[in-house]
Order: structure tokens, then C-alpha cells, then sequence
């Protein structure tokens, strides 16, 4: 049996027309499990996250965690957040200000009446567990900002949950102290193994963290699966573009001849597609540039023009017209490509890439299945 199991879970939020946030949403998670639901803002995460919670009452469906109800819309069961036995972990830490830090972590115990001894073992090893024990007689105003998500980990972890909630947990924090504390998120729950489902529009965040990704598109999954598997093989051109095949070219086959953005290519692309509409996906990162199309003879090449280029220390980013669109590929500043420093605008060259490192969608958004050989674009 699954230790959470959400079953047609809806959610509506009144107005005119009014707002669909859940839409028949149904998903298992095994014990022990880290899931991270990744989107954009209004695609239904965090009011998913505050449905399980208890902080949000869907309109219909059921939420079951060991086997225990606690939301079922038809025989009318909704436990309140108190009974739920989480833990949550906030964007803003929400830590009680005029409570030290012992006290703060301690929160969850008093709420459920667990006093004494015990009590206050549970608070030194959960502080222990994340790094703060030394912090325990602070308030929040004397904390840093990764100090006090640590503490609010801590807080959510003392009362052992059955399910840890995490709401953009990192999301305030600068770039440096966001990839510490997630590196210590994902080593403590290697270490205790606890259920969780962290809400995330950062795809870094959720490749780091997840043992599943679910990706979320107007309250339903657009595709759910290890981050390897959602990284390399996005089920559609929406997950594509969110999961950072951010480089979209429109492209058409007709009379053997392959346009990328209405300009000709040589080369081969990863999909059998013979004739007609469709869109190739890439990374800036997969993408190279080179003098001429010999330069670059294991890629498809397309001419281009220089549009800018900026410095980003052991890369190059540089913005090319492809026809009438405008093309940003990342390039490693090394002995091979250390040319590019020199590109000024309007310099004409050539953009390549390997067939491999692109992805071929339908008109309709679908994954175009690839050959397992590579189809040349004049066939």
C-alpha cells in the first residue's frame, strides 16, 4: 500500500469565470519518498501542498496517508492541520520572534502536549540533526537567513511526522546559501529517510532534491518520473521549455529540405519526421558556434549572424539571428571555441548542434518518438 494516496483531488477557487487550481488530480507516494512538484506560478503546487496540509479544503476527492483518511470529500472527513501529524517547512521561515530557538523548535511538541524530558531531547537532536545545536538559547533576529530555514527544518522534523511539507523552502535565500542548505536537505533525508513533497518553480532545485518530479500544468501532471527521466526525455514541449530546453526553433520539412526558422540546414535531426511542421528544443548549453559549417562536423549547422555576446567567467553567452529570431547559446570558454571572445555584431557564422542533445515535438506539443538512427534532413 502507498503511504500517501491522493484520489481525484479538486480544487475551485470562486470568481468570474471562476479558477480551476486541482483538477482531478490523483498520485501515489511510498514511504520514505522525496516528490517535488515543479512549475509556474498558479499551476496548482502550493495549493496542492496547503490541500494536503489541511489549509486548504478541496472540493472533492480523498487524501489518505497509512492507510489513515484524512480528506474525503463524499463522507464529509477533513482533519484539521493538528491531527494530520506534519511537518511544514515555509518560504518565510516563520519563526515566532520573541521565542528563542529552543523554544521555536519546541513549538510542535507543546502544540501536541509532549512535555519534559523527552520533549526536550527531541529538540536538542533535532537541532543536532541540521547544524543549530549552538543556536538554541538565539532568537531569530540574531540568525542569518540559512540559520533560521535550518531551524524551521529543525522545528518540522522534532515531532518525527509522518509527512514533511516543504514550500519554496529555499527560495529567499542567496544563490551560495541556497545550494548549501539544499546539499544539507538532501543528505538528511538520505539519512532518516523521511516522506516528502516540496513545492519548487526552480528546476535545479528539483533535479537536486527529487526522487520523483512531477510537473504541474493548469492543476494536473504533465509528466511525473525520476529527475534523469524527465531531464533527458520531456513527454511534451512544455515540460521541455520549464525544464531548460529554453531554445525553441520552429521547423519544416518540405521538397527534402530542412529550415530551421525559415533559414536551410545541413545536417541530421533526432526524429523521424519527413515532411511537414514541427519544433526542435535544445539547451543554450548544447549549442556551439564556429567559423564555418566544416568547424563544426559532427553537428547540424544553420548560418547565423552575431547579435551580443556576454562574459560569464568559464563561458561565453551569444545571442544570434537565426531569420527573424533571436538564438542564445552558452559557450565554454576553453582552447577550442577561445575564438569567440573575439565575435563582434554582425559577424556571420554558423550555429551547430549534435542531433542527440535536441528534442523534436509535434504541433500539438508531443514528444515526437526518435528513430534509432539518426534521419538526415534531406531524406
Amino acid at each position: 500500500m502507498s503511504h500517501l494516496l491522493v484520489t481525484n483531488l479538486h480544487k475551485q477557487f470562486a470568481g468570474k469565470p471562476p479558477t480551476t487550481a486541482i483538477d482531478q488530480l490523483s498520485f501515489e507516494i511510498e514511504e520514505g519518498e522525496f516528490v517535488v512538484l515543479l512549475g509556474p506560478s498558479g499551476c496548482g503546487k502550493t495549493t496542492t501542498l496547503r490541500c494536503l496540509a489541511g489549509l486548504e479544503k478541496a472540493d472533492a476527492g480523498t487524501i489518505t496517508l497509512g492507510g489513515r483518511t484524512w480528506f474525503d470529500s463524499a463522507r464529509r472527513v477533513a482533519l484539521p492541520p493538528e491531527k494530520r501529524n506534519i511537518g511544514m517547512v515555509f518560504q518565510s521561515y516563520a519563526l515566532w520572534p520573541h521565542m528563542t530557538v529552543r523554544r521555536n523548535i519546541g513549538y510542535p511538541l507543546r502544540a501536541r502536549r509532549k512535555k519534559g524530558q523527552d520533549a526536550a531531547r527531541w529538540v536538542e537532536e533535532a537541532a543536532a540533526l541540521v547544524g543549530c545545536q549552538n543556536l538554541l538559547d538565539r532568537y531569530p533576529a540574531q540568525l542569518s537567513g540559512g540559520q533560521q530555514q535550518r531551524v524551521s527544518l529543525a522545528r518540522s522534523l522534532v515531532s518525527r511526522p509522518d509527512l514533511i511539507l516543504f514550500d519554496e523552502p529555499l527560495s529567499n535565500l542567496d544563490a551560495k546559501l541556497r545550494e548549501d542548505v539544499r546539499a544539507q536537505l538532501h543528505e538528511l533525508h538520505r539519512r532518516l529517510r523521511f516522506t516528502a513533497v516540496f513545492v519548487t518553480h526552480d528546476q535545479s532545485e528539483a533535479l537536486a532534491l527529487a526522487e520523483r518530479v512531477a510537473v504541474m500544468r493548469e492543476g494536473r501532471f504533465e509528466q511525473i518520473g525520476t529527475p534523469h527521466e524527465v531531464f533527458e526525455h520531456p513527454a511534451t514541449e512544455y515540460v521541455a521549455d520549464f525544464i531548460g530546453l529554453s531554445v525553441r526553433l520552429e521547423a519544416t520539412r518540405t521538397d527534402g529540405i530542412t529550415r530551421l526558422a525559415g533559414v536551410a540546414a545541413d545536417g541530421r535531426l533526432p526524429a523521424p519526421v519527413r515532411h511537414g511542421e514541427f519544433v526542435l528544443r535544445a539547451r543554450p548549453d548544447d549549442l556551439r558556434i564556429g567559423p564555418t559549417a566544416p568547424a563544426l562536423p559532427t553537428m547540424t549547422t544553420v548560418p547565423v549572424s552575431i547579435v551580443d555576446k556576454v562574459f560569464g567567467g568559464r563561458t561565453i553567452d551569444v545571442y544570434v539571428r537565426l531569420g527573424e529570431q533571436r538564438v542564445h547559446a552558452r559557450i565554454p570558454v576553453d582552447d577550442t571555441y577561445g575564438w569567440v571572445r573575439g565575435l563582434r555584431a554582425g559577424d556571420e557564422v554558423v550555429l551547430g548542434f549534435r542531433p542527440e542533445n535536441v528534442r523534436a515535438y509535434a504541433s500539438d506539443g508531443a514528444a515526437i518518438v526518435p528513430d534509432e538512427a539518426l534521419s538526415p534532413l534531406g531524406s
